[in-house]
């Protein structure tokens, strides 16, 4: 696979002439929309035959709602080693919640592809937003804490999952060491029947980093706690922060090197997001509100406005402006090039690999040069 960057002037026959590769193609690889027009700046994702790569093997995971696209998933499994069910909710007594919807379908659908389906579990009050009381509740009370285990147990069993994935947010400073307990208590419990147990951790890049989002997780203790670790290294550019990218990398390589410290890289998947965001300009803090974009949608965007796609070397992330019903926009998305810089951070630093929030999106592309940068660890 090589990237290609539109100059003005390209179509995509003219690409393809050049190149030696098929229109056809190049037009399935970007997910390309009849006429097919291009936005100058805009990364193609060519195929040219076989890498000459020696590749590795690393575990990608990918986080899913129940009413995920069929289709979209039957086109993505085929790239996972999990499937993240997200997700299961439970009672300040310990009883689980299932998903609103019905995931069986997701679970048969992983299992036919050889990708092992995970049971995402999540402390959401009944706003939908993460809980501390939930989470005190069952990190420090014996016996919600045992129902909630056996509850587990018994729905992976049941159900067919092959694993358990603990997503707490903001935990209190104070359950910082009766958290870790928690995700080793469920991890012993679940490794009894024979599947692993996962912990998403908040991009810290010190041992005290200040704030609800950090004080709660301690990487050593969670690295030891669990069989590996997903570092959610993402929302720098978030919903309600001034435009920016969602991942830069050089933010992202700083929790990196962080985490090495404390956790073993043969334990360590990288975050990595699967949208972007769109600001209208100016930008007030507590005022204004980015919406969220599929990466394919946002290069749509662009073309349909005219604008000349940029790309920043030290996020190593595209993003461009645009005018709209007299508003000045800024989209900050994911290509081929940034996300060829996270497949670079993995292999640099030999970690276990890398997890997707999320794939309720097909951005094609990526998965295609995941698959001709690395060999994908199926369970």
């Amino acid at each position: 696979m090589e990237i290609y960057v539109v100059k003005p002037g390209d179509s995509v026959y003219k690409i393809a002439a050049a190149q030696g590769v098929p229109a056809d193609t190049i037009i399935y690889n970007n997910q390309l929309e009849d006429p097919y027009p291009l936005a100058v700046g805009q990364a193609l994702l060519l195929s040219k035959g076989e890498s000459p790569q020696v590749k590795k093997a690393v575990e990608t995971g990918g986080y899913a709602y129940p009413y995920i696209n069929p289709d979209v998933l039957a086109q993505t499994l085929p790239y996972l080693s999990k499937l993240f069910v997200f997700s299961y909710g439970f009672t300040p007594n310990g009883d689980l919640i299932a998903p609103q919807s019905d995931d069986t379908f997701m679970i048969e659908m992983a299992v036919a592809n050889q990708t092992a389906p995970v049971l995402t579990l999540t402390p959401f009050g009944p706003d939908g937003r993460f809980n501390n009381y939930l989470i005190s509740q069952v990190t420090n009370n014996n016996a919600a804490q045992q129902n909630l285990i056996e509850q587990l147990v018994q729905t992976v069993q049941q159900k067919g999952f092959q694993g358990v994935d603990i997503d707490f947010e903001y935990i209190l400073a104070q359950d910082r060491v009766a958290f870790a307990q928690f995700v080793a208590n469920v991890r012993e419990a679940i490794n009894a029947i024979g599947y692993p147990v996962s912990v998403a951790l908040a991009p810290k890049t010190a041992d005290d980093q200040k704030g609800t989002l950090y004080e709660g997780k301690d990487y050593r203790l969670l690295g030891e706690a669990a069989d590996n670790v997903l570092l959610m290294t993402y929302e720098w550019g978030y919903t309600y922060g001034p435009p920016m990218a969602v991942a830069p990398i050089h933010m992202v390589r700083q929790v990196v090197e962080y985490a090495l410290t404390r956790i073993p890289a043969e334990k360590i998947n990288l975050g990595i997001p699967n949208y972007g965001y769109d600001w209208t300009l100016p930008f007030e803090q507590g005022v204004s509100r980015a919406r969220t974009v599929g990466n394919v949608q946002a290069v749509q965007i662009a073309i349909e406005n005219n604008a000349q796609i940029q790309f920043d070397e030290t996020a190593q992330s595209p993003f461009f402006r645009y005018y709209k019903d007299g508003k000045e926009h800024e989209v900050w998305f994911e290509d081929v090039r940034s996300m060829q810089a996270k497949f670079d951070l993995v292999d640099e630093f030999g970690l276990r690999g890398m997890g997707y929030w999320q794939i309720m999106r097909l951005f094609r592309a990526n998965w295609l040069l995941l698959a001709d940068r690395f060999w994908i660890r199926h369970m």
